[in-house]
């Protein structure tokens, strides 16, 4: 059965992981989210807390990667701890490797390779962790530059997964979202495509990305959502649109099957379910759209707090 389908009746809302399954991130606004102490204890228990509360609110979509920390962890844990939840689709990423050591003060917090050993080890240990719970594995920022859109035997790998079961999607990042989106849509195994999901930046300061991303739609791909507050900056300050607003912002996009929520709080999830109910008119702050070049260039300042 089809991810979409599978879906079919559940919150258009994900919630991703990114922000409480490792103690450093670049959203804003941390010191208050989150213990001052954040062990692995502390955010386990954020992060099954927050599980819960979505679960209970009807989401049913989860978002985890290998380089979060220990979100596929905490996500495999909730998991078996709650064998009558067998209605969510668990979707991962590859690609990125943690190495911050569970630091707050790392110089380096991932590092990227998106070669075949990578994809190999990662596809083990997110098994080893998720089994047959991994509905869904994407190339983690995938960029128009990424040996993955040529490299054969990498294809053939996915392939192999994508025929036990898996559906096969990648992530983007950077300015040039669009045509990593594009060219990855263009890839083929014995003529069938490759890709049948696309994760993508979109928010009402960096829309770019639509035009393809209704494409990937256009084309039978799954097409989700992230960093739709664009790491916190929508949601505060005098001139936000707010969290609710900025995510239906994003519902509202035809192309858009799940816009992922990032909460790190249960106010913050509370609030982000809100958008669901909300109609609103993306026009009204198209003024808060940037060129690309420069949002990326804010973002990759953001400091990991």
């Amino acid at each position: 059965m089809k991810i979409v389908d599978r879906l079919a009746g559940a919150s258009r809302v994900g919630l991703g992981l990114a922000a409480v399954g490792r103690p450093a991130y670049i959203n804003l606004g941390r010191a208050a989210d989150l213990p001052a102490e954040r062990t692995v204890e502390a955010m386990r228990a954020r992060a099954h807390d927050l599980l819960d509360r979505a679960y209970a609110a009807g989401i049913r979509y989860f978002d985890v990667a290998r380089s979060y920390g220990r979100a596929e962890e905490f996500l495999a844990q909730w998991l078996h701890a709650r064998p009558d939840v067998g209605d969510v689709v668990v979707g991962s990423k590859w690609g990125y490797t943690y190495t911050a050591g569970w630091r707050m003060d790392a110089e380096v917090n991932e590092v990227k390779d998106h070669g075949v050993a990578t994809f190999d080890r990662q596809l083990g240990e997110s098994r080893a962790l998720l089994g047959g719970r991994l509905d869904l594995y994407q190339i983690h920022s995938l960029t128009p530059d990424s040996p993955a859109l040529r490299d054969a035997a990498l294809h053939r790998r996915l392939a192999g997964l994508a025929a036990l079961g898996t559906v096969i999607g990648m992530s983007t990042s950077g300015p040039a979202q669009a045509e990593a989106i594009r060219a990855a849509l263009d890839v083929r195994v014995d003529g069938r495509p490759l890709f049948r999901s696309v994760q993508a930046t979109w928010n009402l300061l960096e829309p770019s990305v639509g035009p393809a991303l209704a494409e990937a739609h256009d084309a039978g791909c799954l097409v989700i959502v992230k960093e739709a507050l664009a790491n916190g900056r929508l949601a505060v300050g005098e001139h936000a649109p707010g969290d609710a607003a900025a995510l239906a912002a994003v519902l509202h996009q035809p192309w858009a099957s799940i816009v992922l929520s990032g909460a790190a709080t249960a106010d913050q999830l509370a609030s982000n379910l809100r958008s669901e109910g909300l109609t609103v008119d993306p026009a009204r702050w198209k003024g808060l759209a940037m060129p690309a070049i420069r949002y990326w260039q804010e973002r990759s300042r953001l400091p990991w707090s």
